[in-house]
């Protein structure tokens, strides 16, 4: 037994014209502005990891689980309780902040008191990841689940470009707050006590900042943007318990590409990283897209150990 196509359309002279395959001009310019979509997003998540390790110096790998949490919180807001999905991201950016803050108040800040090491909260950093995966999972179930607005959007053509609607509202909102973040940091009193922080904590305690309530705000603008960085991803590719997990490693390559501890190092290395992930299926297959950021990471980093806008640290 065999299977046997039969041709159901017309055919000879009134046939439709075949459709030529898309060539590699036709498909970049939206995988460029896919590339970019994708990194302001992980720019979201990536700023807040390269603040906290630029004032704690704690590389946190339970940050992917802040990111699930502000998904999942959108999602209760938005599908279980029926709140609009903008009202729905509003809270769950709160909440996210809320989490962060509780963190460090309960958690972080203890391990800080007890002066335990960097290579110690870091391993903690792993435990947390773990169990608050396995929390998620067990409140959520393991399927990909989409919001109850805005799923599935027809693409609006602007030139060569074929984008949802939503994408552009995610891009502008993405924007904004990166752009408030980075003013704030600069031009506040608050974001220049940060830098000092960042820079040497002992002369900042030394000159009068509270170094604990720095980085408990640290903790708390780093909650927020990975709850609306994971929003932001729910929408673009719907929620599950590991979304976070699956992300974590591009967030660490731009925080590590754009220069450890660096904010505006962390926006720069999250686009590039955002671009060649996308760029790069034009030569590998999806599921290997990963491995050019990877490969830009290591590149750059050969050429540039410090990161794009890292500083050279001397040793010895």
């Amino acid at each position: 037994m065999r299977n046997v196509l039969y041709p159901l359309g017309p055919v000879g002279a009134n046939a439709p014209p075949a459709e030529s395959t898309p060539t590699v001009w036709d498909r970049l310019p939206n995988l460029v502005y896919t590339g970019v979509h994708i990194g302001l997003i992980l720019a979201l998540g990536a700023l807040g990891v390269s603040l906290i390790f630029g004032t704690m110096g704690l590389t946190n790998f339970a940050h992917g689980e802040l990111i699930t949490f502000g998904a999942l919180a959108g999602f209760l807001f938005n599908v279980t309780v029926g709140l609009p999905l903008w009202l729905a991201l509003i809270l769950a950016v709160v909440v996210g902040g809320a989490f962060g803050w509780l963190q460090d108040k309960f958690f972080w800040g203890w391990l800080r008191r007890r002066r335990t090491g960097l290579i110690g909260m870091m391993i903690v950093s792993i435990g947390l990841a773990m169990v608050l995966r396995y929390v998620f999972l067990f409140q959520f179930r393991g399927g990909t689940q989409q919001y109850a607005d805005y799923a599935a959007q027809a693409g609006v053509a602007i030139g060569p470009l074929l984008i949802a609607p939503k994408n552009l509202i995610m891009d502008a909102v993405a924007i904004l707050v990166l752009v408030a973040v980075s003013v704030a940091l600069l031009k506040t009193r608050l974001g220049k006590a940060t830098r000092a922080v960042s820079t040497n904590p002992a002369l900042a305690a030394a000159s009068g900042i509270d170094v604990d309530k720095i980085i408990r705000l640290i903790w708390t603008i780093g909650g927020a943007l990975a709850a609306l960085s994971g929003v932001m991803l729910g929408m673009f590719q719907g929620v599950n318990f590991q979304m976070g997990f699956q992300i974590l490693l591009l967030v660490f390559a731009a925080v590590t590409l754009g220069g450890l501890g660096t904010a505006f190092g962390a926006l720069i290395g999250s686009m590039v990283v955002g671009i060649v992930t996308q760029v790069s299926t034009l030569w590998v297959p999806t599921e290997l897209k990963n491995v050019g950021a990877l490969a830009a990471l290591i590149i750059i980093l050969l050429v540039r150990p410090q990161g794009i806008l890292g500083r050279r640290e001397r040793i010895g």
